[in-house]
C-alpha cells in the first residue's frame, strides 16, 4: 500500500509542471503582443507633406473679356471758329477774335492815280490783349440816298492776322472810276463789320476818292482780306 503516496506526488508535480508550462507560455504571448505593439509604426499620427497646388487651377487672365467695354478712342476731329463768312482758319482758337469795341477804325484814300479807285480802313488794336483780326470785314457802302449794298468778296485767301496792343491791321476796298462825269453813285460812308464781328461801325467815305463808277453790288466792286499794316 506504500505506492499510492508515490503515485499522489507524481500526479501533483506532473500538474505543477504543466501549470508552470502553461504560466510560462502565457508571459511569452503577453511579451510578444507588447513587443508587437510598441514596434508598430505610427504613420497614422505623422504629418501629412503638403500639397502641390492642383495644375488645373486657372491663372488669371490679363485680356479683357469679350464683352468688357472698351475706351473709347478721342477723337480726331478739330474745331475751328466762324463768323461773318470768313474763308479763313483761326490761329488754332489760342488768339481771342478782335471785338468792334477794342478797335479804332479810320478811312482813307489810298488810290494810286485817277483811274484806279481804293479806300483802306485801318483798324488799331486798342485793347489791353492780343486778338485775331483774319478773314474778310463786312463791308456795305451806303448811298447818298440811304440805301447800302454789301460789297463782295475777292478772291484772295486770308491769312491770320493778329494784332498785339496799339498794333494796326487794314483792308481795302477796289471800285472801277467812274470816267463819264455823271457821278451816278455816290457813297457816302462804308459800314463796317470785323471779321468774325457781328457790331458796325460807320466810317465816313473818304474825301478826295475818285468817283465810283458802279453800280452797287458789282464784281468791280471788292472787299479784300484783313492785313498786318506795314
Amino acid at each position: 500500500m506504500r505506492t499510492r503516496p508515490a503515485a499522489r506526488s507524481a500526479r501533483l508535480l506532473l500538474a505543477t509542471a504543466v501549470v508552470a508550462a502553461l504560466a510560462a507560455t502565457a508571459t511569452a504571448c503577453g511579451s510578444g503582443n507588447d513587443d508587437a505593439a510598441g514596434s508598430a509604426p505610427a504613420s497614422s499620427t505623422a504629418p501629412a507633406s503638403p500639397l502641390a497646388p492642383s495644375s488645373s487651377a486657372a491663372a488669371p487672365s490679363s485680356a479683357p473679356s469679350a464683352g468688357a467695354p472698351s475706351a473709347a478712342a478721342p477723337s480726331a476731329g478739330s474745331s475751328s471758329t466762324g463768323g461773318s463768312g470768313n474763308d479763313v482758319a483761326s490761329s488754332g482758337g489760342k488768339t481771342p477774335s478782335c471785338r468792334t469795341a477794342d478797335l479804332t477804325m479810320q478811312a482813307k484814300n489810298t488810290s494810286p492815280d485817277s483811274r484806279t479807285g481804293d479806300v483802306t480802313v485801318l483798324m488799331t488794336n486798342r485793347g489791353s490783349g492780343t486778338c485775331s483780326a483774319a478773314g474778310f470785314a463786312g463791308a456795305d457802302l451806303k448811298d447818298s440816298d440811304g440805301t447800302s449794298v454789301s460789297v463782295a468778296r475777292g478772291r484772295e485767301v486770308p491769312k491770320i492776322t493778329d494784332l498785339r496792343p496799339g498794333q494796326t491791321a487794314s483792308f481795302s476796298i477796289s471800285y472801277s472810276v467812274d470816267t463819264s462825269g455823271d457821278h451816278l453813285y455816290n457813297p457816302v460812308a462804308i459800314l463796317t463789320t470785323p471779321p468774325n464781328e457781328t457790331h458796325s461801325v460807320s466810317l465816313k467815305w473818304p474825301a478826295g476818292a475818285p468817283p465810283l463808277a458802279g453800280p452797287y453790288g458789282s464784281s468791280t466792286i471788292q472787299v479784300h482780306p484783313v492785313a498786318i499794316e506795314g
